[in-house]
């Protein structure tokens, strides 16, 4: 035990003789793993506000639009437009095994919405209740829609937070009522803020049961009657949403005379395989910022490394006089073992602790949209100062 302190405490007194060299070799250290920790941060912050953002729609969510079904197969000059129909989400629901659930929906954008104590102009969506199972919709007061809205074409509303605010400043909502185009409207339930920023599009909205909304405000133009705006839908579960995806379209292309295997026939969004390819361009991000790292800490480590070097060089005497003395190699490569494992654990945590005072300081400041603030990753901060102990 007091040999191994005689050692430490010579040790400490190296690289106190030296200051200035084991100050500058600390840094070099340090700054590799800072830099290295700080870049996969910021790439994991942008991956956590992407999965965020994707998670305010809600889990597995799946779109469908009306599109454009061309008369010859991949031609689109051929093409002619083809509107959604309440029968279409029907057949979704009855004839596609790998969906679990869907729900049909009518947007306006062109309603005026009148309180008595304020106008607004947000998107009025007529949708069936099952919506607040596929999207993420929490309420902040009040109720959802039921089926017995539907049943009884209820004139019933549920605001939006935004919404909510324009037309009852202050005020309770609940049990007060809105007017859409003169048609009277009783709020049974309000919203919470979603989402973050100045982006307040999903705040703006109102919902409607389904069936007041296609009896009183049906989509305007030519040819939409039983027209519907999209289907919202989830796979049964999230490995299968390819093939409800493909039911989905031999479904609609049935019904709308096209070629199913066209894929240019098909307005859509799939949520999932929007995450797998974030996924997929976050991962070789991460690649890529690991690498500049990797590079900024090697370069470090040569510079450690010649520091090093000077450094056992300038104690050849001291060497000499140990093996003069009967100290081993073995003995003599432990105790530079010894001192490099210092200096690298040491400026590993420094690095470390810097980067994490850092992240932490910037954890409160709100990223723009898709953006969270940098966070420090476990694995590669356990990884760093091994690979900077393993470089010197």
């Amino acid at each position: 035990m007091r040999t191994v302190l005689d050692i430490f405490a010579q040790i400490f007194r190296n690289l106190w003789a030296h200051k200035l060299r084991s100050f500058l070799t600390m840094f070099g250290i340090a700054w590799g793993v800072g830099s290295l920790l700080l870049l996969v941060g910021v790439g994991e912050g942008f991956r956590s506000g992407n999965k965020r953002e994707l998670a305010e729609f809600g889990k597995d969510i799946m779109f469908l639009f009306p599109g454009r079904a061309p008369a010859v197969k991949g031609s689109m000059n051929s093409a002619r437009p083809y509107l959604l129909t309440y029968q279409d989400y029907a057949d979704i629901r009855t004839q596609a095994p790998h969906v679990r659930n869907a729900s049909p929906l009518i947007s306006r954008g062109d309603l005026h919405e009148v309180s008595e104590f304020a106008n607004a102009g947000g998107e009025i969506l007529g949708t069936e209740p099952q919506l607040n199972e596929i999207s993420y919709l929490p309420l902040k007061e009040g109720r959802w829609l039921n089926q017995m809205d539907g049943a009884q074409r209820r004139n019933v509303i549920v605001l939006g937070n935004e919404l909510l605010k324009t037309l009852f400043p202050g005020r309770p909502a609940v049990g007060a009522f809105v007017l859409l185009n003169g048609i009277r409207f009783e709020v049974v339930g309000s919203m919470p803020h979603l989402g973050r920023g100045d982006n307040n599009w999903l705040n703006m909205r109102a919902y409607i049961p389904f069936q007041v909304m296609a009896t009183s405000f049906p989509l305007k133009g030519e040819n939409h009657q039983n027209s519907i705006s999209f289907i919202e839908y989830q796979p049964r579960v999230t490995a299968e949403h390819v093939l409800a995806k493909n039911e989905v379209h031999g479904i609609v292309a049935r019904s709308h005379g096209f070629d199913v295997s066209d894929e240019n026939a098909y307005d859509e969004w799939d949520s999932i395989q929007e995450s797998k390819m974030v996924g997929t361009i976050f991962d070789v991000m991460n690649m890529f910022l690991g690498t500049v790292g990797m590079v900024t800490l090697a370069l470090g480590a040569i510079g450690v490394i010649n520091i090093m070097l000077v450094a056992v060089s300038e104690r050849t005497h001291e060497i000499g006089l140990r093996k003069a003395l009967g100290a081993t190699n073995r003995s003599i490569l432990f105790h530079f073992f010894l001192e490099g494992l210092l200096l690298a654990l040491g400026s590993g945590l420094i690095g470390m602790g810097l980067v994490w005072g850092l992240m932490a300081m910037m954890g409160g400041v709100q990223g723009p949209g898709g953006f969270d603030p940098p966070k420090l990753v476990p694995m590669s901060a356990m990884l760093q100062p091994v690979e900077a102990l393993r470089q010197e």
